[in-house]
């Protein structure tokens, strides 16, 4: 049975293909559209979307040559599984007509409904609303990869499987809709999140904690990284999509969309920097694993701010969390807590610093928009502790609410791999597969 239900999923949803073609067509009569923000936002979704593939790499070259496939494959299948579930309801879940702030309504663009025409999304009006959706798609895509560098090395694939989809659906969907749709409950009290610090790297460094713990130590929880040149890689198709990532949240090609670009190169070359320097100040040698992790950390805690704050405040994002997050790291060794790669420390812990930043160094000359506030440096608290109250629910919901999923998995089908198959590597054991 287990073996024929995933296809029998794929047959259900051929039939929902014929069943609701989505031919409707929507008419305003004034469109709005520029075809430059279209251009930009057809650049920017591309962009996104390669920092899946970058994320693999940037995984993959961590983790122990028996592992690597499997490690990029984690990322790799949130491509194709995400898309798909997105076309029929995800999209709806997030963004619908809003179910008392929280949840989206399924049902408001089901199989992608109301797509053709004059669509559009009020933060967006000059871009399709089929463009809108396809560029949150690459968002929802990321953010259960990010995950993986938590539990990689000992995850059964069909088990992570099942994970991602309930992540996606209970997790990430709940929270795009409370801070991003006008109506969200977060959005609505004021909550600054520009590209996905709450949404997208919180979520994934709480659930990465939550994974970490659950699933416990490896067996052999030292390894040597495969391939450093991987991560190299990773790092720059990252760092490269990222411009997508912030400087498209803009929504279109304009001077926001310049900040965001500017303040997201700023801050990831500072974080960089700070790492190595800050690895030299206790002892360590500067090496090319500390660097592409600095930056990482630096574009990460940027994501929430990249529209609100100042070029020099985002070198100050950069400097503060690489120093943060490397203690982190420094104090996850000393425990028990086998969160393989770091995900906690680094996408966790970076998305709330770079959340808190941003109600200290947040000023609406940077954005109009921003109507919360200034921030707590320019001499205003409540941004601040807007900030401060969003952080620490987000942070509950996904930490536990993680948890509750990784229980309802486990209860489905077994997380773990067994104790010969993590020996003998998850590449063979999982995929027929080896380097």
């Amino acid at each position: 049975m287990k073996r024929y239900f995933p296809f029998f999923v794929i047959l259900v949803i051929l039939s929902l293909t014929f069943l609701f073609p989505s031919v409707d067509f929507k008419n305003s009569g004034n469109p709005q559209f520029n075809t430059g923000d279209i251009a930009w936002m057809l650049m920017s979704t591309a962009l996104v979307l390669i920092m899946t593939p970058g994320l693999a790499f940037f995984y993959g070259g961590m983790v122990n040559k028996k592992n690597v496939i499997s490690t990029m494959l984690q990322s790799i299948v949130c491509m194709v599984i995400i898309t798909v579930l997105w076309g029929i309801f995800g999209f709806s879940l997030a963004f619908g007509e809003s179910f008392h702030g929280v949840i989206g309504n399924p049902s408001t663009y089901f199989m992608m409904k109301g797509m053709l025409g004059n669509a559009t999304w009020k933060a967006a009006p000059t871009i399709p609303l089929l463009l809108f959706a396809m560029y949150q798609l690459k968002f929802a895509i990321i953010t259960p990869a990010l995950i993986t560098g938590a539990f990689a090395e000992r995850i059964r694939f069909n088990s992570y499987i099942i994970f991602l989809v309930l992540f996606s659906i209970f997790i990430f969907s709940p929270l795009a809709h409370c801070t991003w749709h006008p109506d969200g409950i977060l959005a609505k009290l004021g909550v600054l999140d520009f590209a996905g610090g709450t949404v997208v790297h919180m979520s994934a460094g709480w659930a990465a904690l939550a994974s970490a713990l659950y699933l416990k130590r490896r067996n052999d929880a030292n390894h040597s990284p495969a391939r450093i040149t991987y991560v190299m890689i990773g790092t720059g198709l990252l760092w490269f999509g990222w411009f997508g990532f912030n400087a498209g949240s803009a929504f279109g090609a304009n001077a926001l969309a310049v900040t965001a670009l500017a303040t997201s190169t700023t801050a990831s070359a500072a974080g960089g920097i700070t790492w190595i320097f800050f690895d030299m100040l206790l002892g360590r040698k500067p090496s090319a694993m500390g660097t592409c992790i600095g930056a990482v950390v630096g574009l990460v805690a940027i994501t929430p701010a990249a529209g609100y704050v100042s070029v020099p405040h985002s070198l100050a994002i950069g400097i503060i969390s690489a120093v943060v997050s490397n203690l982190v790291v420094e104090w996850r060794t000393r425990t028990t807590i086998d969160d393989t790669l770091d995900v906690f420390p680094c996408h966790g812990v970076g998305g709330m610093v770079g959340m808190l930043l941003t109600g200290v160094f947040a000023n609406q000359h940077v954005n109009p928009n921003n109507t919360t506030g200034n921030g707590l440096f320019f001499g205003e608290t409540h941004l601040f502790m807007v900030q401060l109250l969003a952080m620490v629910g987000v942070s509950i919901f996904a930490f536990f609410g993680s948890l509750l999923l990784l229980k309802i998995t486990d209860m489905i089908s077994p997380l773990r791999v067994s104790a010969e198959e993590e020996v003998l590597g998850l590449d063979i054991t999982q995929h027929g597969e080896k380097l």
